[in-house]
């Protein structure tokens, strides 16, 4: 995967995108994140890879002060529809290489980024470096379990699925090894197909 591919990939694919990953057990996955947030108008939040805002679209976001950013023209316009009438700032950005200064947001939301980005490691690092140290990094994604090996099959369709721009065999664990000193994890859950969704938080070590 590389950026290029993903813009071309996520240009075909915004049209359908909610159809699939805004509805049924995505929809209801997306729910269960949100439900106990507590986000208010003292925060800044930042949404990275906002993709067509199907998160936005299930908190009150009136008042609050929201950043959203997506690396694909396609996916941000259809945010901007939904949200035209919002305070919501959205930004064209790559999760790679984020614009904004240290420890600048309170709550940093990565739903379903961390399995698309080319470099996982240095979008989390990114997430971590502008994340305030009394701050959360929310994550809705798919991880490999940890200490498990990888099915022939998964092996196998490893390579053909990142073509379509995802990727089903990265480790939570092995992202997070990289800043392990720095970040606490204070919540991991299994939310969806067996565990393979998982709800994490994570917050700064102090």
């Amino acid at each position: 995967m590389n950026n290029t591919w993903n813009k071309f990939i996520y240009k075909v694919g915004s049209p359908l995108y909610d159809y699939f990953f805004n509805s049924g057990m995505f929809l209801t996955a997306r729910k269960h994140i949100f439900r106990d947030i507590p986000f208010n108008k003292k925060h800044k939040i930042l949404f990275v890879g906002v993709g067509t805002g199907a998160d936005l679209e299930l908190i009150d976001h009136t008042g609050l002060n929201i950043t959203a950013i997506d690396y694909s023209k396609d996916m941000l316009r259809k945010a901007r529809a939904k949200f035209r009438s919002s305070t919501i700032t959205f930004l064209e950005m790559d999760a790679q290489k984020l614009a904004f200064e240290d420890e600048s947001f309170d709550y940093v939301v990565a739903s379903l980024i961390l399995s698309v980005v080319p470099d996982e490691n240095e979008c989390f690092k990114e997430m971590v470096r502008v994340l305030h140290r009394d701050g959360k990094i929310i994550i809705f994604d798919k991880f490999v379990p940890d200490h498990s090996k990888q099915s022939l099959a998964k092996k196998f369709l490893r390579p053909i699925i990142s073509v379509l721009g995802t990727d089903i065999g990265r480790s939570f664990e092995e992202i997070v090894r990289h800043t392990s000193e720095k970040i606490k994890v204070e919540e991991d859950i299994p939310i969806m197909l067996n565990g393979m969704y998982r709800k994490i938080k994570i917050g700064k070590s102090n």
